[in-house]
């Protein structure tokens, strides 16, 4: 399996950190937030990466380089301005179904961290994609699907939040138009034909999306590490 990290965000909300470096550069105690996401699809063998970029992409390539480092392939899909998720995985659909192009990949995004990757099971037959959902933040208390018998929904008596982390076919995104366009619609349509499988996320799981968010994943790594 092939992974894709998302990696094309401006971070706003991260200035003035981002203003010198891209999102998924913001070190976390002292390692850049994406060499976490690099180390864990090393050691699980997902050796071929695919990484989008756009503002301060650059900077990625000199820090990254072609992933020999760290024991894998890195490909880039440089974005002029960013394509929001699912414009920026249908750009870099010909690097991750390049040689199986049929087979699922896992996106993963850039901003988050996790202590460990979930299970990656293969997709049901008749899934284009399989979502990771956790309880809830604090930021985030409506949610955004819920989880019925393995499936994810629109509606539901209980909703959470999507992790950032999905396995998608690449036929997911035949007939999406080219340049930016959401991901979410398009979940929604398959959604809608039961064909969007899901399971809830056990390990850490912080969108680090905010300044305070960031110190205060530190502080919990530094007194559970």
């Amino acid at each position: 399996m092939k992974a894709m990290i998302l990696a094309a965000g401006r971070g706003e909300r991260l200035r003035p950190l981002t203003d010198t470096v891209p999102k998924p550069l913001v070190p976390v105690l002292g390692k850049p937030l994406i060499i976490y996401h690099i180390e864990k699809l090393a050691a699980l063998g997902i050796v071929d990466i695919v990484i989008n970029h756009a503002w301060l992409g650059h900077k990625l390539l000199e820090t990254l380089g072609d992933g020999s480092a760290f024991g894998v392939n890195i490909r880039y899909s440089a974005e002029e301005t960013a394509l929001e998720t699912g414009g920026g995985i249908k750009r870099a659909l010909p690097l991750l179904c390049e040689g199986e192009s049929d087979a699922p990949f896992l996106v993963i995004n850039g901003d988050v961290f996790i202590d460990t990757l979930p299970p990656l099971l293969p997709l049901a037959e008749d899934a284009l994609a399989h979502l990771w959902l956790v309880p809830n933040p604090e930021q985030h208390p409506n949610g955004d699907f819920a989880l019925v018998d393995n499936r994810v929904h629109k509606q539901g008596d209980t909703k959470y939040t999507f992790s950032g982390m999905g396995i998608y076919h690449p036929s997911l995104f035949n007939g999406t138009p080219e340049g930016a366009f959401a991901l979410g619609p398009l979940l929604r349509a398959q959604m809608a034909q039961g064909r969007v499988s899901g399971a809830m996320f056990k390990g850490l799981w912080c969108d680090v999306g905010t300044l305070s968010r960031l110190q205060t994943l530190e502080s919990h790594l530094q007194n559970n590490g």
